[in-house]
């Protein structure tokens, strides 16, 4: 295949090497004149590990040439690739001009091409790039997006050191696309690196880069705080973290990472706030453990606004306890909200399959009682009285009762805490706490008039 990348400081140059290694003919597209005479000569334009003899097998090759001519890069190839800085401002705005100027240039170079055209992105930008290059594309070439030519959104996720044997050992291939050929193209480019090809949206694809990256400074900085915690200590940390990583059911896994309501229950509240009087007590920093316990408050208040919002008094929540099958109130996050809506006035009614006010003991009972004295008024056993007397009803886990809430009680207004249905074709209104509209239906539109008037938080 024949692309081009445009760009060829340290992504550009690292795809250009690795892509000719593949097999593809490769022309490499700068402003610099030393980088494409660098190029040229069978040269990289960075130091990076094994970099130079690819870069030399791939000139002697016939595989990898340099221009500083857009308009021929675009015309003998059938993938443009591009790879220039997204330099952060001083507020950490992306600086997309050099990214916006090479789009230009491309666009101008398609208006006298008659094949259908890719512009891949590569350099890292920000969700929505992707649709403000087609625009750019489009005014540029005077043809149009989906017919003439499209954009995909390719992130690269390389370490510098590491550079050539992540391009080439990548644990998955990315592409957002918008366009079925295109992602054919894509799969056909990439059809020898191992690792899976996935196709998502464009801007999920735009986003990962920036919570790979963020989630990677947060590893480092989380093992930082723990082992200053362990050397206070005389705890061996690299033992300690050793241990962690072997955890691959719960430590080093998906579980946990779903977007959602907070946490609760009677061992990650605890346990955290223990090892943070612990950081404290031994004078030790740890902004980020700190940080833990204020986050969660947050996603709490969230879900109060998220409710009130809805301007109507009657709300009815499904699930009282910390998570689904069990009775455990302690710490239940949909406490301290249902507190707070009783605080302001509104009419609660909650079902909870699993808790049984008669058989609620100890720590438990203290917990509640402490909380919502009075909550025997609240709390039904029958989840068809809480639903038909509730005009909003508050989701708060997966119990499997719950699954065809939204074909039994059609018309009322749904507040998702726990991604209960990936797709929702609901005629009423539905929203998640941490995701975009799911709901594919036009009803849900329809003005609901409220009954209360909107209170601060």
């Amino acid at each position: 295949m024949r692309i081009s990348i445009f760009g060829m400081g340290y992504v550009g140059c690292v795809g250009a090497a690795c892509c000719a290694k593949l097999g593809h003919h490769v022309i490499g597209v700068d402003v610099s004149a030393h980088k494409v005479a660098l190029i040229n000569s069978g040269r990289p334009t960075i130091i990076e590990k094994d970099i130079d003899e690819l870069v030399r097998a791939a000139h002697e090759g016939g595989r990898l040439e340099a221009t500083d001519d857009a308009a021929y890069a675009v015309a003998n190839s059938a993938i443009s690739f591009i790879a220039v800085g997204t330099p952060s401002s001083r507020e950490g705005h992306l600086n997309l001009e050099y990214i916006y100027k090479v789009a230009r240039q491309i666009g101008e170079a398609l208006r006298s091409k008659e094949d259908f055209h890719i512009v891949a992105i590569r350099s890292t930008v920000l969700p929505g790039t992707n649709q403000k290059l087609g625009e750019i594309l489009e005014q540029a070439s005077g043809k149009k997006r989906g017919r003439d030519f499209t954009v995909v959104s390719n992130p690269e996720f390389l370490r510098e050191g590491t550079a050539v044997h992540d391009y080439l050992n990548p644990p998955l291939t990315l592409v957002g696309a918008d366009c079925d050929r295109a992602v054919e193209t894509m799969r056909a480019l990439y059809e020898d690196i191992p690792g899976e090809f996935i196709a998502t949206d464009i801007k999920v694809a735009e986003m990962m880069k920036y919570i790979n990256n963020t989630y990677h400074a947060l590893k480092i900085v989380f093992g930082n705080e723990v082992g200053n915690i362990c050397k206070a200590l005389d705890v061996d940390s690299h033992k300690v973290m050793e241990i962690f990583c072997r955890d691959r059911q719960l430590n080093i896994s998906p579980y946990y990472f779903k977007p959602g309501f907070a946490y609760g229950g009677s061992c990650l509240p605890k346990d955290s706030k223990a090892l943070r009087t612990l950081a404290r007590d031994c004078y030790i920093d740890v902004p980020v453990i700190n940080a833990i316990e204020e986050s969660n408050e947050i996603q709490k208040k969230n879900a109060v606004r998220l409710i009130m919002e809805k301007g109507r008094r009657r709300v009815g929540i499904l699930g009282l306890s910390f998570k689904a099958g069990t009775d455990d109130l302690r710490c239940s996050p949909i406490v301290d909200v249902v507190e707070t809506l009783l605080g302001k006035g509104f009419e609660l009614r909650i079902y909870d399959k699993n808790v049984k006010l008669s058989e609620i003991t100890g720590t438990n009972k203290d917990f509640i009682m402490a909380k919502i004295p009075h909550l025997q008024h609240f709390v039904y056993d029958d989840l068809d009285k809480v639903a038909s007397e509730s005009d909003v009803l508050v989701v708060t886990n997966k119990e499997a009762e719950f699954a065809d809430l939204l074909e039994r009680y059609p018309g009322k207004i749904i507040v998702d805490l726990v991604r209960a249905w990936d797709d929702v074709d609901y005629a009423g209104q539905y929203e998640g706490i941490s995701w975009g509209n799911i709901n594919t239906n036009a009803k849900q539109y329809e003005t609901r008039e409220k009954d209360m008037a909107g209170t601060e938080f």
